[in-house]
């Protein structure tokens, strides 16, 4: 009894030994721990994306998508409001008398997100990567007038030009190809067309988790030389499908959606009016149009290229579809742009003029048949269009039903973005639908992709009899000095481009934006390439 009642004894004091022990620690715990839900919550947004982002090289395009592009890496110039050029990684910048070299002073203490610096030596690296393959960018102007590249001290950078070249600045300012990945990120050969090693950027995010085809996870840029983005973190999610972003949306599973043809016009018009949401349309920023190829036979002749146009109700197609948020475009560029405000003559809506072109041009609609023929070939075209964008399939149904009625039979096919791409390159295309590329690149880079092989454009104007006149035209408005001759060129170009129809203006474009309410300061970059997350903030 003895026994048992010692070892009773034993185990009471151990037992309180023990609890005082873990009360001790709990006291400790309670005093270092915060208490639930006073913990900062992580400021984040998740927007959707209709395609992977890429792989992210600075001086690669598709299937890197410029979103994402512009969130790591950064211009020397930027591109503001009204087309005013601002410093950024350049804080100032000069030009010689005769318009051939540009000095750069580069902005101090700018590191890497890997922290380390940016400086003219990594400029120019970047700009040797970029002129390893000029032919990959020859859309691109200065790429085709630059001569060399001196990093003349640690952050002065220098280039120099074979001849003047006056949209240097706005050219600096895009999203691609001349933007600046650290030297971390570059293959041992410094060949980026091959790839990269990783995305080391000087931007305000960095990416930190991807799965391609499903999300990319992008967080603030701890090294960042500017005031740190108010938000924290970005998700993109990829849905490719535009009703299921909507769905998505709906139910509280997105932040945002944002974009050019990312939702549709019902679906944004139905967001708009049940009050739940913010929506947002932005100043027009390009032209949508249809590229008709006058390599086929068919499209080579104006007569035909004309009788398209009037073929089908533009107005009443770009209203019906986008419900009046674009308007119908008649000249290939809009007036907002230098140099553009030229007046263009519209070809309307008139099927016997239509009619009566395709009769001129021999297409003859044989008895009992609803397609026209000509030397017994039917006249029958393929219209591509990006399989993801919901007003190109909606335009390019209501152009093969509008068609029918002037005897044309035409066959639409929906495509991946790459292979869209891929196919206008390789001029495996009849009609193709095609966009300017609106700030900072118009009117300048518009007519030099008209001019400059190797991108479709110019291909597709390859039968026009004025063509090799219309790309001298265009050489010298890009090398004048002289302002005034330079808008004579300008008028000169574009009036014939319009009288060609080989681009035909359907509508000027808009990007849309829908955001849950715990969304604020959302505006809409000037850059139309450019990401618009740096000002955003959230209350949720």
């Amino acid at each position: 009894m003895f026994k048992f009642k010692r070892k009773t004894i034993l185990f009471l004091v151990m037992s309180l030994l023990m609890s005082s022990a873990l009360l001790g620690c709990t006291e400790k715990e309670s005093a270092t721990t915060p208490k639930e839900g006073t913990e900062k919550a992580e400021k984040s947004i998740t927007l959707s994306w209709p395609r992977d982002i890429g792989t992210m090289n600075p001086h690669a395009y598709n299937p890197s998508q410029l979103i994402a592009q512009s969130m790591i890496y950064e211009p020397l110039i930027s591109y503001k409001e009204g087309g005013k050029l601002a410093p950024h990684l350049a804080e100032s910048w000069s030009i010689s008398k005769d318009g051939k070299e540009y000095t750069f002073k580069l902005r101090q203490n700018v590191k890497f997100s890997d922290g380390t610096p940016f400086n003219a030596a990594i400029v120019k690296k970047n700009f040797d990567a970029v002129m390893k393959n000029p032919k990959l960018h020859s859309w691109l102007g200065v790429i085709n007038v630059l001569d060399k590249t001196e990093a003349v001290n640690d952050l002065t950078f220098k280039m120099t030009l074979k001849k003047p070249y006056y949209p240097t600045l706005q050219d600096l300012s895009l999203v691609r190809p001349v933007r600046f990945l650290g030297e971390a990120g570059f293959p041992d050969d410094g060949d980026t067309s091959k790839g990269v090693k990783k995305p080391v950027g000087t931007g305000p995010w960095m990416l930190t988790d991807y799965k391609k085809d499903e999300y990319a996870v992008f967080t603030r840029n701890p090294n960042y030389w500017r005031e740190s983005p108010k938000i924290e973190k970005v998700t993109i999610k990829i849905i490719p499908d535009a009703e299921t972003r909507v769905m998505a949306f709906e139910k509280g599973e997105l932040d945002l959606i944002y974009g050019e043809g990312v939702i549709s016009m019902d679906s944004f018009n139905q967001l708009k009016e049940s009050g739940k949401y913010v929506t947002g349309l932005s100043q027009p920023v390009g032209t949508r149009s249809l590229l008709l190829n006058t390599s086929n036979e068919k499209l080579a002749d104006l007569k035909v290229r004309l009788a398209l146009q009037h073929g089908f109700n533009k107005q009443a197609m770009v209203e019906g579809i986008t419900h009046g948020l674009e308007e119908k475009a008649d000249n290939i560029l809009s007036k907002n742009f230098p140099y553009t405000n030229i007046e263009a003559e519209p070809i309307e809506y008139n099927v016997d003029k239509a009619t009566a072109y395709l009769e001129e041009a021999g297409w003859k609609l044989p008895p009992g048949k609803t397609v026209r023929e000509k030397n017994g070939q039917p006249l029958e075209l393929e219209l591509i269009y990006d399989k993801t964008d919901p007003i190109q399939k909606a335009m390019a149904e209501t152009i093969q039903a509008e068609w029918t009625t002037i005897g044309v039979k035409l066959n639409i096919t929906g495509v991946e973005l790459t292979v869209q791409i891929k196919r206008r390159k390789a001029g495996e295309f009849d009609l193709d639908f095609w966009y300017n590329y609106g700030a900072p690149y118009d009117p300048h880079s518009f007519i030099n992709v008209v001019a400059e092989k190797g991108w479709g454009v110019s291909e597709a104007h390859s039968r026009l009899p004025m063509k090799q006149e219309l790309d001298q035209q265009v050489n010298d408005a890009l090398a004048s000095t002289d302002e005034t001759k330079r808008q004579e060129l300008y008028g000169s170009i574009l009036k014939t481009l319009q009288e060609q129809s080989v681009i035909v203006p359907v509508s000027y474009i808009k990007k849309t934006v829908v955001y849950q309410k715990t969304v604020k300061d959302f505006i809409f970059p000037a850059n139309r390439d450019e990401h618009p997350f740096y000002g955003i903030d959230t209350n949720k």
